[in-house]
Parts: structure tokens; C-alpha cells; sequence
């Protein structure tokens, strides 16, 4: 079963194209929402998080804060690699457990950090997902409802546009000046021939 990780800068549209591979059969898993879900319902994890971030992660309900343990990681550079170190195994643990359960001829993972995590290594093949730095800031600010200087804070900490592009295998434009079904359907039709 071929491995394939998609990936691209923060807003993308990495969830978009996954939603067109979903639709032609392929079977994606989403390694972010694995992390939110380690954060959420890991109680080793989140003592973990608390032990690196203080007490002031924790919202006045009991769970981890993760607008508040962005706050506290996208302009540390260290923080933030120790907060992956806690999450990225047990994401690593839900994919193996994922992959078994699969029977197709080729799997997606996606994920936001691939080269920054070393986890490209494992793939057989990384697709990515780009746009212009302008037009990522503008969705992330929509959709997150945060400013641009918080948007950009996060995207320091990824690897650039110009390094990614560099080391896929495939790269779908998503800058509105082309259709993203034509670009996932001639990948799809190139995977699904290997």
C-alpha cells in the first residue's frame, strides 16, 4: 500500500484537495485532527502539556486551552518543538493503528508540519498544496478569526513556500487561478497507476 502525505502551508487548502481525493476512494487521514483529539482526550498528554506550559493551559472547564497553547508556542520555537514531541508519537500510534485497518492500493496522510517533522521519510510520495502567501493569510484570518500578525507568527514556524514546493513530488496550485479537480485527478490517475 503506497503512503502518501499531503501537505502545505497553513491555509493552503490541504483539507480541500483531501476532500477531492476522499471523494475518488481514497481513504485520508488526517494527522492534525489526530492531534487535537491527542490534546483533548490524552490524559498522559495533557499533564504532559501542562507539566511544559503551566497551569494556564487548562480553560475553566478542565481541558486544555488551545487557543492559549498557540498563544504560548507559535513565537517559541522551542516550546513548540517540545509540545510536537508530545503529540507527534501519539499520532504516529493512530496511523499505524489506522493503516491496518485500510485495503486500498494507496492511503493520504494529512498533515500541516511533513518536512518539518522528518515525517516525509516515511512516505512514498508527498503532494503539496500551494498558494501564494497573501492569499493564505487572508483564509486563515477568515477562518480563524485572528489577526495577520498571528497568522504569520504560525507560518514562521513551517518550512517556505519556495523550500516545500523544492521537495514534493507533486504540487497542486491552489492560488484561484487554476481548478484544483483537474490537478488531483491527474495525481490520482499517476498514483493509482504505480
Amino acid at each position: 500500500m503506497l503512503k502518501v502525505g499531503v501537505t502545505g502551508g497553513i491555509g493552503s487548502g490541504k483539507s480541500t484537495v483531501c476532500r477531492i481525493f476522499e471523494c475518488l476512494g481514497v481513504p485520508i487521514f488526517r494527522a492534525d485532527d489526530e492531534g487535537r483529539k491527542a490534546l483533548a482526550e490524552n490524559n498522559e498528554v495533557k499533564k504532559q502539556v501542562i507539566a511544559l506550559l503551566g497551569e494556564s493551559v487548562i480553560d475553566t472547564g478542565g481541558k486544555l486551552n488551545r487557543t492559549k497553547i498557540a498563544s504560548l508556542v507559535f513565537n517559541n520555537p522551542g516550546k513548540l518543538k517540545q509540545l510536537n514531541a508530545i503529540i507527534h508519537p501519539k499520532v504516529r500510534e493512530a496511523f499505524a493503528e489506522w493503516l491496518t485497518k485500510q485495503n486500498a492500493p494507496w492511503v493520504i496522510e494529512e498533515a500541516a508540519i511533513i518536512f518539518e517533522s522528518g515525517l516525509h521519510k516515511t512516505l512514498d510520495s508527498v503532494i503539496v498544496v500551494s498558494a501564494p502567501d497573501n492569499i493564505r493569510i487572508k483564509r486563515v484570518m477568515e477562518r480563524d478569526r485572528i489577526s495577520k500578525e498571528q497568522v504569520r507568527a504560525r507560518m514562521k514556524n513551517q518550512v517556505t513556500e519556495g523550500e516545500r514546493v523544492k521537495r514534493a513530488d507533486f504540487v497542486i496550485t491552489n492560488d484561484g487561478t487554476k481548478m484544483l479537480i483537474p490537478q488531483a485527478l491527474e495525481i490520482y490517475k499517476m498514483l493509482s497507476a504505480r
